[in-house]
């Protein structure tokens, strides 16, 4: 839709309105699912203090009231779209209200609320009337807000082909889209350039380099019962979580205790076992290993980038080290929603493809947090980084949003932890593990 057009959008805001007001507005909620516990470690969907936490798994924390922006007051009349954003958003979008206001007439009233806050409000005041017409979020809600009713289906049109097809899928739920990526992530293989001019690109080599570790403390300092971090490891050796379809995961295809993801276990356990992995070792101790040089190698997100940068790490970042196979990550995508309660739902979607979607905002948005534009026309911006973590992505999966996933990250990382820590086999490690995940998605 063209910018000219907006005024016809505009005018049928008004029949639009009458009959949703006829119809009662919005989708009927349903009770919302339980919150499921995150794990300590993992970090892929928002703007991250050391380490960030899967936005799937996030427990919803003290309800919080969107903060006022700077933005000028609406003029009387003026149709309006309420907007919440993160901090890393707000400004951006603020950057554009006054082009958006001049050329349409439309006013965007930009209120800003914490990533891991959005979810359990959205939840909260979109059936109660009080919520915005967008929102941002994690394509890993998109089951629970749909079953919540929530969340509006969208239509990107023309431009749904400069979508980078993952994160399309990722915000894609029985076949529909409910939101407009704008940002996708995942970790990747990070090593010191100055200790490691070569990084491994198998897992034996890994386990080589970490016989001759030299002055390190630890070659590679892996997350002990991280799920998040360590899923390109099991992937690498044929392991994986939920057997994936084409029209999404199949909760009851789990394959915790597959041959590939016990082979992953072993690995961990001969190297544990061989004094090579420290089976103690947080995401703080990770990150401080690397930082300070203790640590050649490290598996984390675009989060940590301006870290190691401020730090003066030369750093190299990379696809995986395979084993049976390429390593694949959990890839993270970020974007924006329409509330199904909001009366201007037409005009949201207008706004989204013709003022968010463009070269100048998605760019924007990558420059504040080093994550690869889901709209591809934007990545000429991204620097080397940018483009090896686009070159991971494409080698990913996206990140389940079924509600089984809260049981496989206590589990899973239990399982992990237990293996490493030498208190359970990789068999009955796994075995416990899937079983617990097969009874969580009620599949025996």
């Amino acid at each position: 839709m063209s910018r000219r057009n907006w005024s016809i959008v505009i005018a049928l805001l008004v029949v639009a309105s009458m009959l949703l007001a006829a119809c009662g507005g919005g989708a009927t909620p349903t009770t919302a699912p339980a919150a499921t516990e995150a794990p300590a470690a993992a970090a892929p969907t928002e703007a991250p203090a050391a380490t960030e936490a899967p936005a799937a798994t996030e427990a919803p924390a003290a309800t919080e009231a969107p903060a006022a922006t700077t933005g000028a007051a609406c003029p009387a009349g003026a149709p309006t779209l309420k907007i919440w954003a993160d901090s890393n958003r707000v400004g951006i979008l603020l950057g554009i209200r006054d082009q958006v206001l001049t050329e349409t007439g439309v006013c965007l009233d930009v209120q800003e609320l914490s990533f891991d806050q959005m979810r359990s409000q959205i939840n909260l005041a979109g059936p109660a009337g009080e919520g915005p017409d967008i929102f941002v979020g994690a394509h890993d809600w998109v089951g629970e807000l749909t079953a919540n009713g929530v969340v509006a289906e969208m239509d990107l049109g023309a431009k749904a082909a400069d979508f980078d097809p993952v994160s399309l899928t990722a915000f894609s739920w029985d076949g529909k889209l409910y939101g407009m990526p704008y940002a996708v992530e995942a970790v990747g293989f990070f090593c010191n350039a100055d200790l490691v001019p070569t990084p491994p690109t198998t897992y034996d080599e890994v386990k080589a380099m970490s016989e001759d570790k030299g002055d390190l403390t630890q070659f590679f300092a892996l997350q002990t019962g991280d799920a998040y971090h360590n899923e390109p490891v099991n992937t690498a050796f044929g392991g994986y979580i939920f057997g994936l379809t084409d029209t999404g995961y199949d909760a009851c295809d789990v394959g915790l205790d597959s041959e590939g993801a016990v082979a992953y276990l072993q690995w961990l356990k001969d190297m544990v076992d061989a004094g090579l992995l420290d089976p103690n070792v947080d995401p703080a101790t990770a990150e401080t290993l690397f930082v300070e040089g203790r640590a050649g190698c490290i598996i984390t997100g675009p989060w940590n980038v301006d870290r190691f940068r401020d730090a003066g790490i030369n750093f190299s970042m990379s696809a995986f080290p395979a084993a049976t196979q390429a390593g694949s990550p959990f890839v993270g995508v970020q974007g924006f929603m329409i509330n199904a309660f909001s009366p201007n739902r037409v005009l949201a979607q207008s706004f989204l493809v013709d003022y968010v979607a463009t070269n100048d905002v998605m760019e924007q948005f990558f420059v504040v947090d080093n994550r690869p534009p889901a709209y591809m026309p934007a990545r000429g911006v991204m620097d080397d980084v940018g483009k090896a973590f686009a070159d991971v992505i494409g080698l990913g999966h996206p990140m389940p949003g079924i509600p089984a996933m809260g049981t496989v990250w206590s589990s899973w990382g239990d399982a992990i932890k237990t293996v490493m820590l030498k208190t359970a086999t990789p068999e009955a490690a796994a075995a416990t593990a899937a079983q617990q995940v097969r009874e969580a998605a009620q599949c025996q």
